[in-house]
């Protein structure tokens, strides 16, 4: 019985001692906001072959500066 209360203290022990040394060891983190809550926006734009909505960033352009999704609906696109 002796031997496992010792068993429990040592565990207790290590257990405080690593908490303690997590604590300390970690920086703060570095805390990251999305576009949304910083206050800045993305212009959006409509794909020519679809239609469908997506940010400026993410176009690909086409000959006389169309907007497109994706390159594959800008090859269908001119293959009309």
């Amino acid at each position: 019985m002796k031997l496992l209360l010792w068993a429990g203290v040592i565990v207790a022990v290590i257990w405080i001692l690593r908490s303690k040394k997590s604590n300390k060891a970690e920086p703060p983190k570095a805390q990251t906001r999305p576009p949304a809550a910083t206050g800045e926006t993305e212009t959006m734009l409509s794909c020519a072959h679809c239609g469908t909505h997506f940010p400026a960033s993410e176009a690909v352009l086409g000959t006389s500066s169309l907007a497109f999704c994706s390159d594959e609906h800008r090859r269908q696109h001119l293959a009309r």
